[in-house]
């Protein structure tokens, strides 16, 4: 909003077994499938670090049982950080680019339809499941232009007017008829979002007394909710996902919208069965909500967000070699981001590159988006969301920040991968490329270390991009290297791509 007025399952379980004697002794029957529960609670504005610092022993426990993670957002003009395209993120599963909400009064023109909240798909693709959403912010459940968030066929859908009611009061009431359904009707999956923090945020800040209290009292409605669910009869039988997260930060002295670090911040805390207890090594994203709560009821569907955000990057492993600051003075010292280290069998090919520059961006670098988007805020390189953990950057318009000659001309090449007997190969990758001047991006495939082939040149942006590029493999063909290009750089823009794969058909 932006306007100024999961606890684990139980460890010691109760299987139904069924002991059947017979004159030749007894068998025993397999136990029943374990009944699937997720509960999604959405605390608007709300800070992992304040969760941390304050009383908030429910949200502790869950993050005790499972696990916490700091998650980052876009930013102008990408979308700004307000509710509407924060949880339209995390109800469809995609980013803005995709889902098209990008303020808080949205009309018709969204693609929400397209890309529906996890709950309503889980209606489509599982009629038998129940559905259950409550909220006090009056968009994400029902609106004038008929495109709330949440459809109209969720199971059961409670819309207050936290506006209307006063903001305290109307998270007790959502606590109220949220803990009875839980615990009454245990609906399969549910939405149980509480807007009061985000309210004390523009009132006070998020170093403000008001916010702290608005938090707390929060954490004593998710102590309800975990309760009832607890209270259930049939509890012992069944298994709770939880998922606890946020639309947005706030600033210290309230308030969102902007690219400051603190409004870009939101988090997921997740307790339950496929949890990997403590902090992830490569965070999270917000689109991961909706991707998690599909997943526990085996429905596929082509999202943004990733069930476990792991996978075979190879700059990831470059974690541990990540560096703090070398030139770039706006980043804060304790922040580790930066390395021309490359994984193992990748080169960096420097030779024509120019002297001099800012150390962090000499030629192609590696590096985070916190490293990344402190060092030159607004600037679109909050963008970049399809990028994880550790990503790959040219940058010749942060490199030309410091005194340097000649040009930005730098080649990363990947290791050679098998492509025996394939008659095509695909490359994906994410792509994240701002156009300007004479600056050229190129991908370049050779085989068999022939000579370089362009199979893809920029002449335009490509923004938040996932590239799938199909490769033809020359008869006898046995491996093939890829390089990313970027040359002729003149205090240009820059190119950042991340998770690169080459698959052989």
């Amino acid at each position: 909003m932006n306007r100024p007025t999961a606890l684990t399952a139980l460890t010691a379980l109760t299987l139904t077994t069924l002991l059947t004697t017979t004159a030749a002794g007894s068998s025993t029957a397999a136990p029943a499938a374990r009944v699937q529960k997720v509960l999604v609670i959405g605390i608007d504005g709300a800070l992992l670090s304040k969760i941390q610092a304050f009383n908030t022993p429910a949200l502790k426990g869950l993050i005790s049982s499972g696990s916490a993670s700091p998650t980052t957002l876009y930013a102008q003009p990408f979308a700004p950080t307000l509710s509407g395209p924060g949880w339209a993120t995390i109800a469809t599963g995609v980013w803005p680019d995709k889902h098209k909400v990008k303020s808080n009064s949205w009309g018709t023109g969204t693609n929400l339809t397209q890309y529906p909240d996890f709950l309503t798909r889980l209606e489509r693709s599982r009629p038998e499941l129940s559905t259950y959403a409550i909220a006090d912010w009056t968009p994400l459940t029902t609106n004038s232009a008929g495109q709330a968030i949440f459809t109209d066929e969720v199971q059961r859908k409670v819309t207050l007017d936290g506006d209307a009611l006063g903001w305290a009061a109307a998270d007790a009431k959502i606590a109220t008829d949220a803990a009875a359904y839980l615990k009454d009707s245990g609906p399969d999956a549910s939405f149980v979002y509480f807007g009061n923090v985000d309210i004390a945020g523009h009132s006070c800040g998020a170093k403000g007394a008001c916010y702290r209290t608005a938090v707390e009292q929060t954490d004593k409605h998710i102590a309800t909710l975990l309760s009832a669910v607890r209270a259930r009869p049939t509890y012992a039988n069944e298994d709770w996902t939880y998922l606890v997260t946020a639309d947005h930060g706030h600033t210290d002295s309230g308030g969102h919208g902007g690219s400051s670090v603190a409004e870009r911040s939101s988090f997921i805390i997740r307790s339950g069965p496929g949890t990997t207890p403590g902090t992830p090594a490569i965070a999270p994203k917000n689109v991961d909500i909706a991707a998690i709560v599909l997943s526990r009821f085996g429905v596929a569907a082509d999202l943004d967000g990733q069930v476990l955000p792991t996978s075979g990057d190879p700059f990831d492993s470059l974690v541990g070699s990540l560096q703090a600051r070398a030139d770039e003075t706006g980043v804060p010292a304790d922040v580790k981001g930066w390395t021309h280290t490359t994984p193992a069998g990748w080169t960096i090919d420097n030779s024509a590159m120019g002297t001099g520059g800012v150390r962090e961006w000499q030629g192609w670098s590696f590096t985070t988006d916190d490293f990344w988007t402190r060092a030159a805020p607004n600037q679109s390189r909050e963008s970049n969301v399809r990028a994880r953990g550790v990503f790959a950057v040219a940058d010749s318009d942060e490199w030309s920040d410091k005194t340097r000659s000649g040009l930005f001309n730098s080649k990363l090449t990947s290791p050679a991968h098998d492509v025996t007997g394939a008659a095509n190969a695909t490359l994906t990758f994410s792509s994240h490329y701002l156009k300007s001047g004479a600056e050229t991006a190129s991908v370049l495939v050779s085989f068999d270390g022939a000579t370089p082939t362009p199979i893809l040149t920029y002449t335009t942006d490509a923004i938040a991009k996932l590239e799938r590029l199909n490769i033809p493999v020359p008869t006898g063909a046995r491996t093939a290297k890829l390089t990313w290009s970027l040359t002729k750089g003149d205090n240009d823009w820059y190119w950042s791509i991340d998770n690169p794969q080459l698959t052989k058909n």
